[in-house]
This record gives structure tokens, sequence and C-alpha cells, in this order.
């Protein structure tokens, strides 16, 4: 069963983009293309303007559950990558600690993970996936398994995350008010197999900040964006009874 079909996608350097669509459309197979743990039957995935085959390692990848090793402290868990890389331990702990206020993580370098709340978790798995410094991160629902007020509080940090580290973010997301306020541009995926239905400029100046929902201009954008996906699931839902 194919999963995409004619997916033209793209991010510029430096640009903040969503995928939103029905569950099950290819969001984090899309993913998975993008960063070489799955291989397209057709078509190419391009970094840098050059075709790519063997992708492994050339992006930072954030999945949706933290995936901390409970065994291993934060800071331990925050270097794993650079380990895997072949930083000396030294090194790797130096990096991490200087990044460790950025994430909003001083203080708890040497807690385990479970003593930690789901946010600060989350930053944990951020710092780990920056550290690997790679030009693009993507992230796979990162907030989705937070409460409401957790939630915000993380999509306010990453705002400001973002802004000081200068990364291209590709973000998958249920949530059409956080892909609305992080992105400069959201892509809007069918039901399986996923195509781009729409392309939604944001528009909206930066910087950005939660109490942007209540006002006009992006009520409007999410008027259009839940219209168009409350469109795809009665589609897709209809197809399904057939």
């Amino acid at each position: 069963m194919p999963v995409l079909e004619g997916v033209d996608f793209f991010a510029a350097q430096g640009e903040f983009v969503s995928i939103i669509g029905p569950s099950g459309c290819g969001k984090t197979t899309l993913l998975n293309a993008i960063a070489g743990l799955e291989q397209p039957g057709s078509g190419s995935v391009e970094l840098d303007g050059v075709a790519v085959s063997k992708r492994l390692g050339r992006v930072g990848y954030m999945h949706q559950k933290d995936l901390l090793m409970p065994w291993r402290k934060v800071l331990d868990n925050a270097i794993l990558g650079l380990e895997v890389h072949g930083v000396p331990r030294r090194e790797a702990r130096s990096r991490a600690l200087e990044l460790v206020d950025d994430f909003g993580l001083r203080g708890y370098e040497n807690q385990y993970p479970y003593t930690l709340s789901g946010g600060m978790r989350q930053r944990a798995a951020f710092l780990r996936t920056a550290l690997v410094d790679r030009d693009i991160m993507l992230l796979d629902e990162p907030f989705g398994a937070l409460d409401a007020l957790t939630r915000t509080q993380m999509q306010e940090w990453l705002m400001g995350l973002w802004d000081t580290l200068g990364k291209t973010i590709v973000m998958v997301t249920h949530d059409v008010d956080e892909a609305l306020l992080l992105s400069d541009r959201v892509y809007v995926l069918t039901a399986r197999p996923g195509r781009v239905k729409v392309v939604v400029d944001v528009g909206l100046p930066r910087p950005r900040h939660h109490s942007m929902v209540t006002q006009a201009p992006f009520v409007a954008l999410k008027e259009q964006m839940v219209g168009i996906l409350w469109e795809e699931s009665l589609r897709a839902g209809a197809e399904a009874w057939q």
C-alpha cells in the first residue's frame, strides 16, 4: 500500500516548516525518508540541492517520545549522539554543559530521567538532538504527550531556541495552533496515500507569542486550516466506509 504519492516538499535554510494531516497519512514516513531511515520507492531527497541516497546522520531527529535511557543521568543522555559520533566523553560533556542554561536544565544535569517532568524530559531530548549540531532538525510531534499548559510553555521555549540556534526545523504536528504559531509555512497532507493538499504561508510577524492566537490574522488562518482538515477527514471517512 503506498504511503506517500507525488509529495513535493522543501524547507529553505533557517525556515521553520510544519507538516499536518490526518492520522496515517504519512507524516512520520516523510520525516523518516528525509532522515534516511527509509528510502522512497521513487523520486529523490535532496540536501542543499543535491540528491543524497545515504542520509543517515546528516540531520538531527527527535521523536515524539523522549527516548531517554533511564540508567543514564540527564547530561549523559544529552551527550549520547556525540559519543556515537566518536567525540571523547570529556569533550562531549563540556559541550553539553555550555548549553544547559539555554535548554533550562541547569541544576538537573545529574538527575535521572524518572525524576523529571514531561517538559524537562523533552528539553533533555532536545539538547541531545541539538548537540549533534546538524543544520536540519526533524521534530515528530515533540509536544504531543504533554498537557496543555506544559505544551504552551514548551512552544514558547522552542520559538526562542529556534531564534538562538538558527537551524532549519521540520516539524510534524496534529495541533493547528502549534503549526501556525511556530511555522513560516505549513504543508497539509491528504489521507493515505499522502499528497500535498495545500501549502499555507503563515506570514505572521515575528517574534511571536501565544497572545496572537486570539487575534484576527491568526484566527483567519486557523479557520482556513481547520476547514481544509475537516474536508479531508470527511473524505477519508467516506472512503473508509466504501
